[in-house]
Order: C-alpha cells, then sequence, then structure tokens
C-alpha cells in the first residue's frame, strides 16, 4: 500500500501549519499582556477554573487540520493498494461484430466467447459482482452490475452477432467504465478479435487510467484467421495489446476453447496488482465537518460570553 499525489506542490500549503501555531501563542501572549493592565485576568481565570491558553486551542486545532485536509484536498491524494482478484467487480465486454463469426474457433469465435464467459462467472465467488457489454459498430449493455449469476449468464447467451458495421472499442469501454463508477476494485475482461476500426484508442487509456479501471484483453482467433461471410478475417493483436498494457491490465492470446479458459482461470488467480482510490471525496468531507465544528464553537463562545 502506498500513496501519491496529483498535484504534489500543493503539499507546500502544510508549512503553513508551523506559521500558524507560533501567530497564535503569539496573539495570545499579546492578548494577556493587554488584559493584565486592566484586570487580573489570572485569576478571573483560575476561579472559572480554566486556562488562559485553552480557551482557543480548540479552534487552533481545527484550524491545523484545515490546513491538512486542505492540502490533501487540492493535491488529489490517492490509496495504491494491492487487492485480490476475487475482490473486483467485473465487466466482460464480447465482440459482437461480423468479424468474430469466423470459424477459426468452433463453432466460431463468438460461440466459444460466450462459453468461456458464462464459466468464468461460475467460478467466481458467490458475491462477486459483474456486468455484461456486447459492442460492434455501437454498444449494448446487456445486464448492468449485478451479483445474480443466473440473469448474468443468460445476457450472454442473448448476444448475436451484430449487423451494425464496425468495431468501436472506444464507446465499449468508456461504457464499462461508467457501469463501474460506484465499485471499488474495477476491471474490464474485453474479448474480441482486434480489428478496431472505429473510435480513438488513445482516450482510451486516458479514460481508463483517470477512473483507475484495469482492463485485460483476451484476442479471440487464430493468426491464420478464418472464414467469414465476407472472407478471410484474421486476429489483429497489436491494438489489443496496446490496451491492457497502458492500463495494466494483461493480454492473452487464445487460438482454441482451451486456451480461453485457461486466460479467464489466470485472471481469477492473478492479483491484478493495484487498485487505486482517490481520497479527494473523503478529504472534502472532512473540510465541511471541520468547518461545522468550527461554527459550534464559535457559537459556544458567543453564548459564554
Amino acid at each position: 500500500m502506498y500513496f501519491t499525489f496529483e498535484n504534489s506542490l500543493y503539499l507546500y500549503l502544510l508549512f503553513f501549519i508551523p506559521l500558524a501555531v507560533l501567530l497564535h501563542f503569539y496573539l495570545i501572549s499579546s492578548s494577556k499582556k493587554a488584559s493584565l493592565k486592566f484586570a487580573n485576568f489570572e485569576a478571573i481565570a483560575r476561579i472559572k477554573g480554566v486556562s488562559l491558553y485553552s480557551k482557543n486551542l480548540g479552534e487552533l486545532a481545527i484550524f491545523i487540520l484545515m490546513i491538512i485536509a486542505v492540502s490533501f484536498f487540492v493535491s488529489g491524494l490517492t490509496l495504491h493498494k494491492e487487492v485480490e482478484a476475487s475482490s473486483f467487480s467485473y465487466v466482460i465486454v464480447i465482440d459482437s461484430s461480423q468479424s468474430m463469426g469466423a470459424v477459426d474457433l468452433f463453432p466460431n469465435r463468438l460461440a466459444v466467447a460466450k462459453k468461456t464467459s458464462i464459466n468464468f462467472l461460475d467460478s467466481l465467488p458467490s458475491s462477486s459482482r459483474a456486468a455484461i457489454v456486447s459492442f460492434s459498430g455501437n454498444t449494448i449493455i446487456e445486464q448492468r452490475i449485478s451479483e445474480n449469476k443466473f440473469i448474468l449468464e443468460n445476457a450472454i447467451q442473448s448476444i448475436e452477432l451484430s449487423e451494425v458495421g464496425g468495431t468501436d472499442v472506444y464507446e465499449a469501454v468508456i461504457i464499462s467504465i461508467g457501469l463501474l463508477e460506484n465499485e471499488e476494485n474495477k476491471a474490464i475482461i474485453l474479448l474480441s478479435d482486434g480489428q478496431v476500426n472505429v473510435g480513438d484508442i488513445e482516450e482510451i487509456f486516458k479514460s481508463a487510467r483517470e477512473q483507475n479501471v484495469i482492463v485485460h484483453t483476451i484476442g479471440v482467433g487464430t493468426k491464420e484467421g478464418g472464414a467469414t461471410r465476407f472472407g478471410i478475417s484474421k486476429l489483429d493483436e497489436d491494438s489489443l495489446k496496446a490496451l491492457s498494457y497502458n492500463t495494466n491490465g494483461k493480454f492473452y492470446f487464445i487460438s482454441s476453447e482451451e486456451d480461453l479458459e485457461n486466460a479467464f482461470d489466470d485472471i481469477i488467480e492473478l492479483k491484478p496488482g493495484i487498485a487505486s482510490i482517490n481520497l479527494s471525496f473523503y478529504f472534502g468531507m472532512i473540510i465541511v465537518l471541520l468547518i461545522f465544528l468550527h461554527e459550534v464553537l464559535s457559537y459556544r463562545s458567543k453564548i459564554t460570553l
């Protein structure tokens, strides 16, 4: 487990803490000297059972905590921790473009992808959460995040080869990232023959990294290719490798149903590494709480006076 900062320059705000402490006690000391010219302030303080210096220590503590919270908030403090694969929520993204009808895998690429995806769901712990997405030239959310394996498996079974042209990986990944928005540890498993011809793959890298989403890619098909109704379709693994590499995921090349089963098994067993949590939201809540406490202390001071 470790921490990083998106904008570490803002940590210089922490240098205001010792200055604030020195200024606080300087003002207290000055106030004490001025008060003693007109009244025996220390005697009054002893009668009331309070310390001269304790009166504003609560506000000082709140101010110091406020500086710390603000500096961490604006610097983008992020927690990185290693988590087990079983603690991840997954979106299984299946390419349903016409090239997935190639018969280099029996009976075709899509059928093998669907079958092994169902087997993957069966092997996950019962508490694991997943969603199902299919894509070609457009993207379809077959099933949103759920723990119900029966519903998820039916969603996979319903996927058919699309009549819409193109392979828009960009839209599929962006939508999948959105489905994982409220999940703590996020991973996408993308099954495709890699023939990306729609969308900007560089934007995919950026969006996945910003949302701390790992993308595992599985190349479905053989390098020799397989026949489709429009000709021979070959596996293009370059874009799939780039996608997994740039999102801390892993690429799997499969040329048989057994290879695909092994890839899914490996995803479950491996520790996908680092899950990242941006803590800015929590420090924002702390800032709000500190402001509230400051107002409460100020109100109580006015009543006491």
